[in-house]
């Protein structure tokens, strides 16, 4: 049966009665959401950082003679940092929809880490480009089970309104590992060369990846799984935990369409406001390729090795101080395109000083404006769960599948920095900003067919999502509503935009 609904927006003075007599005040909400985020975003973000760190140490060691040591041709050293890139993107899609039907999601994603740590430090044991080329497609397939499913487990949990901030916070990890990646390669790499024989860039892959496998098996018993199983809330919590999808969504996030494994695939693929995600985040991640370079294009400034690497970290320990505002503004107004654009049109700005100016304090400071456009991408992620709310196996095959379209955007983006183009990359930085150009394009599309839908939404045409009989009834039960009540305020729902 087909129903649609909105975001009944919950008074915050106003207590609200669930099932039985069980109330609950917006304070009561908020003393659960800080208990939640204490115990979710402590070891995600540590888990996220670890993620981009063993992901992108590749970079830092070819700085130290991987690429000679292991005597591959440019093709060969980009096909390495590709290859990560397909098995990274051929599993998110399974591995999302494995996990919608699971009821112990920390125990799946620790798993997956700690068996990406041992392959990252196996890297160090590689001595031609088939061991590093294995290596790196094994790990792109154990490392698919993060990214897109913290975001989807993020979503069993908190609000449309609450995921900006929150998809963003989650993305700090990302940032911190790109800073602090360079800084604790550039510690590696300068004081462990020959340390029993053994060359410096393969020690930075065998200490990063213990490193992980140690925080993935303590990370274990921190993670919650899902509100209706984490044994540390209350019976009241729950509820509270459930009733605030309900509130948003205006359906109970439960899976009762016995449909078979494939139906939120089947949903996802048929539905265009997927596919234009899918475009606007595909066409954002190959226009912010360069990050995959960053220790390569910062070179040109003309430092040590050493220095480089130490440089290449204010610049994106700036762009997490622009991301988090961003995000807390966006979640606040409930808009999303704006706070796409702007990062990416100072990206592009900063594309555009990199192709104009030779000047060392001129393309440093365009070091800035580029990571800002990592704030783009973190809207983006966001904006995904906004638009696909329900059925929740809708919502993972759609996150990961818009995912794992934006990642195929880093294969060919890993191709448009040739080190021929260096030391400057004129051609690269030309190619990115015309890649990202048309992202903000493509956001913009979307951002008018959600209107569209609004509008269309306003006159009773058509309903935003399909919803089960039983998804119908067990929202009722949570609201103490009647049946019709609860598809009368599923009739409120409005895409974000």
């Amino acid at each position: 049966m087909s129903v649609e609904k909105e975001i009944a927006n919950c008074s915050a003075d106003v207590d609200i009665q669930t099932e039985a007599t069980v109330l609950w005040t917006k304070f009561d909400e908020k003393v659960l959401l800080r208990k939640i985020d204490l115990r979710i975003f402590p070891p995600l973000i540590v888990l996220f950082i670890l993620n981009f760190i063993d992901r992108n140490n590749f970079a830092n060691a070819r700085l130290y003679g991987l690429q000679e040591d292991l005597g591959l041709s440019d093709v060969e050293y980009q096909t390495c940092i590709s290859i990560l890139l397909v098995g990274y993107v051929s599993m998110q899609v399974p591995s999302n929809m494995f996990l919608n039907y699971i009821t112990r999601p920390s125990l799946y994603l620790c798993t997956c880490v700690v068996l990406w740590g041992m392959i990252s430090a196996a890297t160090a044991a590689a001595h031609n480009s088939t061991g590093a080329i294995f290596c790196r497609l094994i790990l792109g397939v154990l490392e698919a089970a993060l990214f897109p499913g913290s975001l989807y487990y993020l979503s069993r949990w908190y609000t449309r309104k609450e995921m900006q901030l929150r998809v963003t916070l989650l993305n700090a990890g990302n940032l911190l590992a790109q800073a602090f990646g360079g800084l604790i390669a550039a510690g590696v790499l300068g004081n462990m060369e020959g340390k029993l024989g053994i060359r410096a860039w393969r020690w930075l892959f065998i200490i990063e990846g213990v490193v992980t496998v140690v925080i993935g098996i303590i990370a274990f018993p921190i993670l919650p799984d899902y509100p209706t199983t984490t044994k540390w809330l209350s019976e009241k919590e729950v509820l509270i935990a459930e009733q605030r999808l309900v509130n948003d969504a205006g359906l109970a996030d439960s899976e009762d369409v016995d449909e078979g494994i494939f139906y939120g695939l089947k949903l996802a693929l048929t539905d265009p406001k997927v596919w234009l995600l899918a475009l606007a985040y595909h066409t954002t991640i190959m226009g912010l390729s360069f990050s995959y370079f960053f220790p390569t294009i910062t070179q040109a400034l003309g430092y040590t090795k050493v220095k480089t690497l130490l440089l290449t970290a204010p610049p994106w320990i700036w762009a997490l101080f622009v991301s988090i505002p961003n995000a807390i503004h966006a979640d606040k107004t409930g808009e999303r395109f704006f706070h796409y654009a702007w990062p990416a049109a100072a990206c592009c700005i900063g594309f555009i000083i990199s192709i104009a100016s030779h000047n060392t304090g001129a393309r440093y400071f365009s070091a800035f404006l580029m990571t800002t456009g990592y704030a783009s991408g973190f809207a983006m992620l966001a904006w995904i769960s906004n638009t696909i709310p329900r059925p929740r196996a809708k919502r993972a095959a759609a996150i990961g599948l818009v995912n794992a379209c934006g990642n195929i955007g880093s294969i060919p983006g890993a191709y448009i920095w040739p080190i021929n183009y260096g030391p400057y990359y004129r051609n690269s930085f030309i190619a990115s900003l015309a890649i990202l150009t048309f992202a903000i394009s493509a956001a913009c599309a979307l951002r008018t067919y959600l209107k569209h839908l609004n509008k269309k939404l306003d006159r009773n045409e058509g309903v935003a999502f399909v919803a089960s009989q039983g998804a119908v009834e067990r929202s009722a039960k949570l609201e103490g509503e009647t049946l019709n009540q609860v598809k009368d305020r599923m009739q409120r729902f409005r895409y974000l935009y």
